[in-house]
């Protein structure tokens, strides 16, 4: 008897190992993510991902208000980005980003198991006021959903794997959404202004008509177990590019002499679960999901 409940423990035990073993497997496993910076492009690289890595140009731009029907060569703040320190284990970045009216802005960037995290200062140590009004991350997501330029001529077909919240509830809506705007100085694209933003001082794409349910815009992965989503707070747009990119772009709002702002930010890489998402979202944004 006793042999038998040792041969039945061993066969149980060799079952849960290989039913973990097709779960491992199947699903994806959140490990550490680290970070690069070079040549203005921010990498992020994980090793279970579609390409490996998302880069991200970081930064763009920085831009000045009323952008909405204006050459963007206009609306520009040129900029120099230096890397000031990156850590051995690649998951702790420091950039300082030095406008040309004299703005500093450093960036705080740090891996973390849900994503990368971002904490800037801006400062104004001028006697002058700052038209520094929003920034661009340009976050390139062709190979992560795979519709990169080696998978298909189509340069738009990647939106139909992106999505932000544009309906009043939280399921994600999926590009391009009702009510597609066509129409603006340049196109295609497509931007969403907050509520508390002027819509004259957003970039100069097709402006959508509705203003964005939360503050995020993301995209799923070509194999459909991953997702990505950015965040700042404060935010300027959620935009949909022209280089197969999507953009979350934070706000800073102008800079009075010597004045000092906070921004914040985040770029989730999760496994495709969307409430869970949103779960990390309300509670690392709390109070900011859904007001604008």
């Amino acid at each position: 008897m006793t042999c038998f409940f040792r041969s039945a423990f061993i066969g149980i035990t060799a079952l849960v190992l290989v039913l973990a073993g097709i779960a491992k497997k199947d699903t994806p496993q959140v490990t550490d993510i680290t970070i690069g910076w070079k040549d203005n492009i921010l990498s992020i690289y994980h090793p279970q991902i579609p390409g490996g890595k998302i880069d991200t140009w970081y930064l763009e731009a920085y831009c000045r208000p009323g952008s909405t029907d204006r050459p963007w060569n206009e609306t520009t703040i040129g900029h120099r980005t230096e890397l000031v320190s990156i850590n051995e284990s690649r998951t702790e970045i420091k950039l300082k980003c030095t406008l040309e009216d004299g703005v500093r802005v450093d960036h705080l960037i740090r891996a973390t198991r849900t994503g990368v995290s971002f904490d800037l200062i801006a400062k104004n140590p001028t006697e002058k006021v700052s038209e520094a009004h929003w920034a661009q991350p340009c976050i390139r997501v062709g190979e992560f959903t795979g519709k990169g330029a080696d998978e298909t001529d189509d340069a738009d077909a990647y939106i139909k794997k992106s999505f932000i919240f544009q309906d009043k509830d939280d399921i994600p809506d999926f590009l391009p959404t009702k009510d597609w705007a066509t129409k603006a100085r340049y196109v295609p694209g497509q931007v969403w202004c907050p509520k508390n933003v002027n819509r004259d001082d957003v970039n100069p794409r097709p402006l959508h008509p509705s203003p964005p349910h939360k503050n995020i815009i993301g995209c799923v992965s070509a194999d459909e177990k991953w997702l990505m989503a950015s965040v700042w707070e404060p935010y300027q747009e959620l935009f949909q590019g022209v280089i197969r990119c999507i953009h979350s772009d934070f706000r800073i709002g102008g800079l009075g002499p010597g004045e000092t702002k906070k921004i914040r930010g985040k770029m989730y890489l999760l496994p495709n679960d969307v409430p869970a998402l949103l779960a990390l979202h309300e509670k690392e944004f709390p109070d900011k999901t859904k007001k604008h």
